[in-house]
């Protein structure tokens, strides 16, 4: 049995060490490799950062880019998922494989205009129904869009 590719958690410019350390948590009990693109909005001594991921720092592959421009030159464009309030389409139209990048912007800005320009078709968001409420938590939005990789991926493989 061939090992499966973890998914990879992409983090552009994170600014609050919680969402983060959850994320890592997330991506410690998933098996998923998380990245950071700095600049960081924190260290990553954080107090708050590592009391969001418990004890789990140590089970949790990182790594670091220094620019968003290095980690989209190391990697193929038909793994990158990009996720925003700024799109219509729904999370659910994406069909993930293991091994793909789930790539999460800012949670003050999201990611950059001329990004989400450039890979329109790539980009999606998480619906949702009440039109004031402008975003979800980005540890939450990572979660759902991971597990629903992780979904398809066990369908596809009961299906193969």
């Amino acid at each position: 049995m061939t090992k499966q590719l973890p998914y990879n958690i992409v983090l552009v410019e994170p600014e609050i060490p919680p969402n983060t350390g959850s994320i890592a948590r997330l991506c410690g009990a998933t098996n998923s490799v998380l990245h950071l693109v700095r600049p960081l909005g924190f260290s990553t001594d954080d107090k708050h950062l590592k009391r969001a991921g418990l004890d789990y720092w140590r089970f949790v592959e990182i790594k670091y880019w220094d620019t968003f421009d290095q980690f989209l030159a190391a990697q193929a464009e038909s793994k990158l998922f990009f996720f925003t309030t700024k799109i219509a389409t729904s999370y659910t139209k994406a069909r993930f494989s293991p091994g793909d990048f789930l790539i999460f912007g800012r949670e003050t800005k999201g990611l950059p205009e001329e990004i989400l320009h450039l890979y329109h078709d790539r980009c999606y968001t998480l619906p949702m129904v009440n039109p004031n409420i402008r975003s979800l938590n980005l540890a939450m939005t990572a979660g759902i869009v991971l597990y629903e990789a992780l979904r398809q991926a066990t369908e596809k493989q009961a299906d193969g």
